[in-house]
């Protein structure tokens, strides 16, 4: 077998695209196996009755995790990536400073942070790069490198999963304009893996990207173009160093959602097969009455002299989703909003959201399980001032869920087949209300001993819940005898939020 066909058979198995031959009746369901689904798009949801929803939940803003005051560094704090790798988290982050966010005042760098929980991070000594006479520094690479140049603009490493990767490349980057493939044994001395730019068409002065999709066996790429405003193409190759296909627009549902200036974009860890995007949306309302309300009306204006959109932009997250890698659906309200401060915030080039989700301990308590982190900018381009990086918190797989007040409403799935014999759920209630489940054929009726009425009302906060039902007065929870028909499943909510379920 070819590895296109290997890619094509898998694309079938993994997510749920009807085989040519067999199972021909089921070709209506949709094949979950055993994978964690979110509701983070429309994909599973036939209808949602009564008071049900779907809703976007937003980040908590906690801890300041950066404060780049280091003389390298500067108020240009930004095009951030955190990963983890073993028992590290790795925080890339570029250094400059800019004059009213337009005028360089030293030297583009790229500075290297670590930290053992993903919350109290250290600047390791590296001594690689002189800065002010002294390589007592955490630079790991200056934009006065002749080879490198513009990458220290926009430098955006992974951490590559794809197994046939050498030792020798197990890091890999792209950065510059047109972007360059570059290559590290360690994450910590680079190189380019050809002197050749992989991708060239695009307008690349933002934070573009790669990652190894381990679900379709190719790496794919993001970065910056315009139409109708600032937005995002993708591309795709076997090989990282060579072969890109053309690039192409990314389609949005039910709409782009503004002008975007990062995508953010990665496959979501607990569910791979399902693509996360944080974009910056980039707004500029330009002057009206509103703007000299927003935070230091003066040093606004200030900024405005030197490039207008410098006093008027504003940025902000959203959030998106893919099944396919091309096509998103879009929330439209933002995700992470500037914020209640009076001052240093409402400015284009804040709350950029770093590339990269990691898991860490729960700030909520010790027995509370770990939680979403990621880091946003802010503070930044404020001239004599250095930037800062926040961490923000999310439940596991907290961006979105299916809501009802306490009136109550269902959620009915469209026809699915899975694998595995248990059901469980990540779920929130209130102390009155709950989660009901039941399983019903493709026509709608009721499957004996899994209905609604089965099913016992299901209250608590949990990330696993174990969905039970009542037969014949024993409690069971195993649905391994309906496993690979094609089901509806319903959910009836009180005063509770469904995020994710997952057959095991």
């Amino acid at each position: 077998m070819t590895r296109s066909l290997f890619i094509c058979y898998l694309s079938f198995i993994v997510l749920g695209i009807p085989l040519a031959s067999g199972e021909a009746k089921d070709s209506t369901a949709v094949y979950i196996a055993d994978r964690r689904e979110l509701f983070v798009d429309q994909y599973l949801v036939q209808a949602l009755e009564g008071e049900a929803r779907q809703i976007l939940h937003h980040p908590v803003p906690r801890e300041v995790v950066l404060v780049s005051d280091r003389p390298w560094e500067g108020n240009g704090l930004n095009y951030v990536t955190v990963f983890q790798d073993g028992d590290l988290y790795k925080m890339y982050y570029r250094g400059g400073d800019y004059d009213r966010g337009v005028t360089s005042l030293h030297e583009q760098v790229y500075c290297l942070a670590i930290s053992k929980d993903g919350i109290k991070w250290e600047r390791p000594n590296l001594g690689l790069v002189k800065f002010g006479g002294s390589k007592e520094n955490n630079i790991l690479l200056t934009e006065k490198d002749e080879a490198l140049g513009y990458i220290c603009h926009n430098f955006s490493p992974f951490l590559d999963l794809n197994p046939d990767a050498p030792e020798s490349e197990r890091y890999k980057a792209v950065g510059g304009g047109p972007l360059f493939p570059l290559i590290s044994a360690d994450g910590i001395h680079w190189k380019k893996a050809t002197d050749k730019p992989i991708i060239t068409e695009g307008a690349f002065d933002s934070q573009n990207l790669a990652f190894w999709d381990s679900i379709r066996g190719q790496y794919r790429a993001y970065h910056r173009q315009f139409r109708s405003g600032r937005d995002i193409m993708t591309e795709t190759s076997e090989v990282f160093s060579s072969g890109w296909s053309k690039p192409v627009f990314l389609e949005y549902s039910p709409g782009r959602g503004g002008e975007l200036y990062t995508n953010q974009i990665t496959p979501y860890k607990r569910a791979p097969h399902i693509f996360l995007g944080f974009p910056t949306r980039y707004e500029d309302r330009g002057l009206n009455p509103s703007t000299r309300h927003l935070p230091q009306w003066k040093y606004r204006q200030l900024r405005s002299k030197i490039s207008r959109r410098e006093g008027t932009a504003v940025t902000e997250g959203l959030f998106m989703s893919s099944r396919d890698g091309a096509h998103f659906h879009v929330f439209q309200e933002a995700f992470v909003r500037p914020g209640l401060r009076t001052r240093d915030s409402w400015f284009y080039g804040d709350n950029y959201q770093n590339n990269g989700l990691v898991e860490t301990k729960s700030t909520l308590a010790e027995d509370a399980p770990n939680e979403l982190s990621m880091y946003l900018t802010e503070a930044t381009l404020q001239n004599g001032k250095p930037a800062k990086l926040r961490r923000y918190s999310l439940r596991m797989d907290g961006f979105v869920s299916i809501n009802a007040p306490m009136k109550g409403g269902k959620l009915i799935s469209k026809p699915i087949r899975f694998s595995g014999s248990k059901l469980s759920l990540n779920f929130s209630s209130s102390a009155r209300g709950g989660i009901r489940v039941g399983f019903a054929d493709p026509e709608g009726k009721p499957l004996a001993g899994y209905s609604l009425n089965d099913c016992p009302w299901i209250y608590g906060d949990s990330l696993t819940r174990r969905v039970e039902w009542i037969k014949s007065d024993k409690i069971v929870d195993n649905v391994g005898s309906i496993a690979g028909q094609p089901v509806k499943l319903v959910f009836e909510l009180k005063d509770a939020d469904l995020y994710s379920f997952k057959f095991d």
